[in-house]
């Protein structure tokens, strides 16, 4: 089980620092056309009929935020980095969305409910999943949904976390647990990859 070295290598970036480029990657920014529809059609698989409450945790600079909020989502993102929310926020201006400073284990939405918890390349680097998985749960309302996209990454020190370990997290969790394989779709991506990547949706 590797997790304080993969996490000690996610918690040493300066988020703050990595946002003015972090949009530079075809799959954060989104910016190349093909990359961009290929999300969107997942996300629009992957999600409720709009409009639902969803609450994208680690957000980044939103551009999955932007992406729901486009098919009719109310989307409230939280990332724990200022220089993030601060361009999520110039993204989706005008957007029903509202982005939050906080920690993406325990965001500050206080009693509020949401339909889905989307999560992308986040779960694996927090501390104790398990733990954070439970308290995600008590953010879904009834018939909620987690969304969430992981993998693992790299040969020679790979990080990450497997499928075959978050769907066993998520079973006393969910009612149904869904694993779809995503490393064969080079438009997610924006270049080929050999790599682990899913995504797992779970509905409660």
């Amino acid at each position: 089980m590797r997790n304080e070295s993969d996490r000690t290598v996610a918690v040493s970036v300066d988020w703050d620092a990595e946002a003015a480029r972090f949009d530079e990657e075809p799959d954060h920014g989104l910016g190349v056309p093909e990359v961009r529809a290929a999300w969107a059609a997942r996300l629009r698989a992957w999600l409720p009929e709009p409009p639902a409450d969803v609450l994208d945790l680690g957000c980044g600079t939103g551009s999955l935020s932007l992406l729901a909020a486009e098919q009719g989502h109310r989307v409230t993102g939280a990332d724990s980095s200022p220089a993030m929310v601060e361009r999520a926020r110039a993204k989706l201006a005008g957007r029903d969305a509202v982005f939050l400073l906080g920690d993406a284990a325990a965001p500050p939405v206080g009693e509020r409910l949401f339909d889905v918890v989307l999560v992308r390349h986040v779960l694996w680097a927090l501390p104790d999943p398990a733990r954070v998985l439970r308290h995600w749960r008590g953010l879904l309302r009834p018939g909620g949904r987690f969304v969430l996209v992981e993998g693992v990454w790299g040969t020679v020190t790979p990080v990450g976390i497997p499928a075959g370990r978050l769907t066993a997290l998520l079973a006393p969790l969910a009612a149904d647990v869904r694993v779809e394989p995503l490393s064969a779709v080079a438009a997610l991506w924006g270049k080929e990859v050999d790599d682990e990547r899913y995504a797992v949706v779970a509905t409660v």
